[in-house]
């Protein structure tokens, strides 16, 4: 199943790698504020949308049921939240200042946050959005019912 889940993440992952770029790159390079850039380019809300309107097409063309769909998004979520942990770490380990180590992006704080605490935070927001993804393909499920059905 996990094969099949990654062949048909696919676009996803493309996706997925331009906006971590741009996270990247709009906080480091270009220097535009946590504040100002981060719901341009976010992560969660890529994978939040994805997960929904995957499921609603998985349902219908391909004939998921509740189960694959849930499964499919929480895997999305779980590669999304591995690719936010990496670049947190990579943050602390090169001493960066990145949107994924803000301070703001970690615990709604302004304060400085330690190694360990981001990678706690980090490590409970992969469990919360892949709970949170499950319900969203959940929904997405339920939505691809409303999509006519494929004539043969």
């Amino acid at each position: 199943m996990i094969q099949e889940f990654a062949r048909l993440g696919r676009p996803y992952f493309v996706l997925l790698a331009i906006v971590t770029i741009g996270r990247w790159l709009m906080g480091t390079a270009f220097g535009v504020p946590y504040d100002k850039g981060t719901n341009v380019l976010s992560i969660v809300t890529l994978t939040i949308f994805a997960s929904i309107f995957s499921a609603v097409f998985m349902r219908r063309w391909l004939g998921w049921r509740l189960a694959q769909a849930a499964g499919f998004a929480m895997f999305l979520a779980v590669v999304s939240q591995v690719v936010i942990l990496l670049s947190t770490a990579v943050s602390y380990g090169l001493d960066i200042s990145s949107y994924f180590n803000n301070p703001f992006a970690l615990n709604r704080q302004t304060d400085p946050i330690g190694f360990a605490g981001a990678m706690g935070f980090r490590a409970g927001g992969l469990v919360v959005n892949a709970i949170l993804n499950a319900i969203m393909g959940a929904l997405g499920w339920g939505l691809g019912g409303l999509l006519p059905a494929r004539e043969r």
